[in-house]
């Protein structure tokens, strides 16, 4: 997919282009240039003295990707990349990364598939920079690079994460925060406890969306990250993920966890622009509201 940057101010495609991919050879650039890998605006542009206005939309499509992107699973999709870091819709029902049972069906190894183009002698690969539980669907980023990855997950607790779940009944008020200490029991079981020396504080912020009979919407953002706490908190709010039996719930209408990361904000490990992307509620999902 392609790699896009907003115009911030009227300039020239090239000088445009070496300030937005500092990370990138200029002889690379060029080449994006000639060989016709530069949008503006979804029209592809030669010309280096290109004229750019404010509000233009600059992408970057690499050779090969439209060959590569078959090589990804259904479901998952590659919203945006660079030299950094890639961006992808994750599916439900997919891990993140290997576990002690499966290792090759996971997002990391289909898009390290994807990044050496399905020559596995190829030396290209992807870092791990955060993780969604396998019947989670949504946005995920990547690093391509060791330096990439230390530096996003340097300042990822400051990432701007927002969720999406369909969940049974409705919560307790229309917006308000969620707040417990988790412990863990296994197999990999979370729940809320008494403060002590084995559980940690975790807070969710949630907002209404959507109210229907028998469900509701509601958006989530937390303001920590631990294991299973969205899925906790909406349990403990008596308001269960349709879906998920594991905390409590009782219907499962699509056949899934209805749970969606929905949003990403995070400044580019490299550049230091903010970067936001948005993941629609699946269909699946919004056909129940």
């Amino acid at each position: 997919m392609p790699a896009s940057h907003t115009v911030e101010h009227p300039a020239e495609l090239l000088a445009f282009l070496f300030a937005c991919c500092p990370e990138v050879k200029r002889t690379k650039v060029r080449q994006w240039l000639k060989y016709g890998s530069v949008q503006v605006n979804g029209r592809s542009v030669t010309r280096y003295n290109h004229p750019l206005q404010t509000g233009d939309l600059v992408s970057i499509r690499a050779k090969g990707e439209v060959h590569a992107e078959g090589l990804l699973p259904p479901g998952m999709k590659v919203l945006f990349e660079d030299a950094s870091l890639i961006v992808i819709e994750k599916p439900e029902n997919l891990l993140s990364m290997a576990s002690a049972t499966e290792r090759d069906k996971t997002a990391y190894a289909f898009l390290t598939d994807y990044m050496r183009r399905g020559n596995p002698q190829s030396p290209e690969r992807v870092w791990v920079v955060h993780r969604l539980d396998r019947e989670t669907s949504g946005l995920m980023v990547f690093a391509k690079t060791e330096a990439a990855k230390r530096a996003l997950q340097g300042h990822w607790y400051k990432a701007e994460k927002r969720y999406l779940a369909v969940v049974e009944g409705s919560p307790p008020a229309d917006h308000g925060v969620l707040r417990s200490h988790l412990d863990e029991s296994g197999p990999f079981k979370v729940y809320s406890a008494p403060p002590s020396e084995r559980t940690r504080h975790a807070v969710t912020h949630y907002r209404l969306m959507k109210r229907i009979a028998t469900r509701a919407l509601i958006e989530l953002t937390p303001e920590t990250g631990r294991r299973n706490q969205i899925r906790v908190h909406l349990a403990d709010a008596e308001c269960p993920i349709i879906g998920d039996r594991k905390y409590e719930a009782r219907t499962n209408p699509a056949r899934r966890l209805g749970l969606h990361a929905s949003s990403l904000q995070f400044k580019h490990p490299l550049s230091g622009e903010l970067l936001r992307f948005e993941s629609p509620l699946p269909q699946d999902l919004a056909r129940l509201l």
